[in-house]
């Protein structure tokens, strides 16, 4: 009687020891969190942009996402029809109490509505030196992509642009851009050299070319251009083909790649959600952030009873 109490204890000091590590996992488990990306920009009801479509972007790279609204839009897959802008006031807010809370590895910048809103995130991203930023100011489906006047062009040129990472634009962005500042005549070359004189680390430029049914895109660094890449020109029309590059981009950065191995996994990153696409309403294609999971789950094999 006497060894099978003994043994009944030893069976439950061993259990409650497991049990204890077995917790003790758990939380180191719960304590691993992911990293974690403010993003800045507008709310669009669609989610094929702004902060719905960089959410999914960081989710589809294994991030947790922070948002903060610098606008709410009327829009569906076709069309904004309006465009309702948050005082920056609010906009410093969201983002202060988040800062607080929480960590962040990487913040990510869209659309601005005013120049005040530009002044308040360049204000708060300053205050973070050593977070990288993805500035992707424009968007394309706002009239004049988002940015009215160049007030606007020029604030985001002279405060934000200095303290990215890397910013995000197509080559016609780029050239609207520098018409804050030419004086004449000047090629692409000079007006990234513009952009990485300010401090910017680099500059990612859309549409750089296109050949045999593929688009070019070119990265730019300090000394000029460091690598070309050619995409799949596919047919669309798609919305958000760009937010969904710069939030694949901040995921990238917030996961530890520098950015010259960021933008080529990026691009290919989005050129397979542009060719798993899905059109939603009557409007335009909405890149398929999740095309991955999809595929796995399609290649799963399915189970069969056995009799």
């Amino acid at each position: 009687m006497r060894r099978l109490i003994l043994c009944y204890s030893r069976c439950c000091s061993f259990y409650l020891v497991k049990c204890r590590i077995g917790y003790l996992n758990l939380l180191a488990v719960q304590n691993q969190s992911s990293p974690l990306i403010l993003c800045f920009g507008v709310s669009d009801p669609s989610g094929a942009t702004g902060i719905q479509s960089d959410l999914a972007c960081f989710s589809a790279h294994g991030c947790h996402g922070l948002s903060v609204t610098t606008a709410l839009l009327i829009a569906d897959t076709a069309r904004v029809d309006d465009m309702h802008e948050i005082d920056a006031d609010w906009v410093i807010d969201q983002a202060r109490v988040l800062l607080e809370d929480m960590p962040v590895a990487a913040f990510k910048v869209g659309a601005l509505a005013s120049v005040e809103q530009v002044a308040a995130v360049a204000e708060i991203v300053s205050d973070y030196p050593d977070i990288p930023m993805v500035l992707d100011p424009f968007l394309s489906s706002l009239p004049d992509s988002g940015l009215l006047d160049d007030d606007m062009l020029t604030a985001v040129r002279q405060i934000l642009v200095p303290q990215a990472a890397m910013l995000l634009v197509s080559q016609v962005e780029l050239a609207r851009m520098a018409e804050t500042w030419r004086e004449g005549p000047a090629t692409l070359q000079d007006d990234v050299a513009e952009l990485t004189g300010t401090g910017c680390g680099y500059v990612l430029v859309t549409g750089t070319g296109s050949a045999g049914g593929t688009l070019s895109d070119t990265l730019y660094g300090e000394d000029g251009a460091i690598a070309g890449y050619a995409t799949p020109h596919l047919p669309g029309p798609f919305i958000g083909a760009g937010s969904t590059i710069s939030g694949a981009l901040a995921a990238l950065l917030a996961s530890g790649a520098d950015p010259v191995q960021a933008a080529p996994a990026a691009l290919a990153f989005t050129a397979g959600a542009l060719a798993h696409a899905q059109r939603f309403g009557m409007g335009k294609l909405v890149p398929n952030k999740f095309f991955n999971a999809v595929q796995a789950a399609a290649a799963t094999p399915t189970s069969t009873s056995i009799e």
